[in-house]
């Protein structure tokens, strides 16, 4: 039974559901949002070969990064607010015609009878329409019980995993043995295959007839209320949990900006030996967003979670500015990747759970703006703690933010509420 402070929520009938039912539809958002991540992998695999291809350097690709994380800071929030009003089929088929769109011209830049600097320069511009995994949590959100949410939204790192390792490899397979054109051209298809089972399969709606409608005598919001956002994000409850959210993260984040960098200047690796380290990166968070954090999720409270997140931080930063080579950093690999897949597995529940079902989408939204965010900011200020201070300022500046937002914790626990 809910409070009367509870956030209104009703589950989706059968019928909504259509053929699939709900199980059908939550299996059918996980393959799809692998198969956006893993198309997003391959993209990774070539870029950077791309732009050395077409004559630029490692400022203009910086550029183009720091564009990529701009378009998608910018386009978050209000496709979180897109999703709620027009319902998850809508979302699923936009981002996946977006993400054709994108592929499309990557493909083009990749053709010499054709300006591929331009074409490179214009891709970024489907990216703010192209949100594959905000979308796939509201859709796991919406149709999970509040008890299995955070073992449902941990599975979708399990699709993580694998994207990062299915995408990695072919990308890079492909391009050796056919041409930096075959991925592109690979993943543009595949972007077309997942629009159409978007359109054909994914319900026109999983939140529920109330919670989707709007209140009687009020006009439906507008998609670009960037008003009603910020009333959204400064919620009781909301405010905090995205807060900490964003400190936690932010020191890892910067230095998985930096670490192209830092795998070749400080640990001496070539791009085969980066390539077996981000894969090995890739298994560790599969398995432990995907198998564990759920298992510990059902024994555990969020907030003793959130918690121990953050006290894994605060232990592994010590130890971060003092490793020497890559080794240290293999050993140290597994307490990092458990801090964050379960800092955005509980703080994405929690946060869901605070906001009325008809605003999951948009939360959803504001908590996708925390990478693009990194990478707008980390080429800039992570380059400059790196040149400045070297690799171990990334491990000092972790524990004391970290340390902080624990002490934090520990004399005001973070309010929660319960569906």
């Amino acid at each position: 039974m809910q409070g009367a402070g509870a956030p209104l929520r009703r589950d989706p009938s059968s019928r909504e559901m259509g053929a699939l039912g709900r199980s059908g539809v939550i299996r059918l958002t996980y393959a799809l949002v692998t198969l956006a991540l893993t198309c997003l992998f391959m993209r990774f695999s070539i870029m950077p070969y791309l732009t050395r291809r077409l004559g630029l350097d490692s400022v203009a690709f910086g550029h183009l990064q720091t564009t990529f994380g701009a378009l998608q800071l910018l386009g978050g929030p209000v496709f979180g607010r897109f999703a709620d009003q027009h319902g998850a089929r809508a979302a699923f088929t936009v981002t996946f015609l977006a993400s054709s769109a994108f592929y499309l011209l990557l493909a083009a830049a990749c053709s010499p009878a054709l300006p591929g600097v331009a074409l490179l320069y214009a891709a970024p511009l489907p990216v703010a329409f192209m949100h594959g995994m905000p979308v796939a949590q509201m859709i796991v959100a919406d149709l999970s019980a509040p008890k299995a949410l955070p073992a449902a939204l941990g599975r979708l790192g399990l699709c993580f995993g694998v994207g990062m390792i299915f995408g990695s490899l072919l990308g890079g397979t492909l391009s050796t043995t056919c041409g930096m054109q075959c991925p592109a051209s690979v993943a543009l298809v595949a972007n077309l295959v997942g629009a159409v089972l978007s359109l054909t399969c994914i319900p026109v709606s999983t939140k529920g007839a109330r919670a989707a409608a709007a209140p009687p005598g009020r006009p439906q919001a507008n998609m670009f209320d960037l008003k009603a956002i910020t009333h959204l994000l400064l919620q009781s409850g909301v405010w905090p949990v995205f807060l900490i959210k964003v400190a936690s993260g932010l020191p890892f984040g910067l230095f998985m900006v930096m670490f192209p960098i830092i795998s070749m200047d400080f640990f001496q690796l070539d791009a085969a030996q980066a390539g077996y380290l981000m894969s090995f990166f890739g298994i560790l968070q599969m398995v432990i967003q995907g198998l564990v954090i759920g298992r510990l999720s059902s024994r555990f409270s969020e907030r003793a979670l959130l918690r121990t997140s953050v006290l894994g931080f605060v232990l592994v930063g010590p130890a971060m500015a003092l490793m020497s080579n890559v080794f240290h950093f293999c050993l140290l690999m597994p307490g990092l990747v458990f801090s964050v897949c379960a800092l955005n597995v509980v703080t994405d529940s929690m946060l869901t759970k605070a906001v009325p079902a008809s605003a999951t989408g948009t939360m959803l939204g504001l908590c996708a703006t925390v990478q693009p965010l990194t990478q707008t900011l980390g080429p800039t200020l992570g380059g400059l703690l790196y040149r400045g201070f070297g690799v171990p300022i990334f491990g000092h500046v972790q524990f004391a933010i970290n340390l902080l937002v624990l002490l934090v914790l520990w004399r005001q626990p973070v309010p929660q509420k319960k569906d």
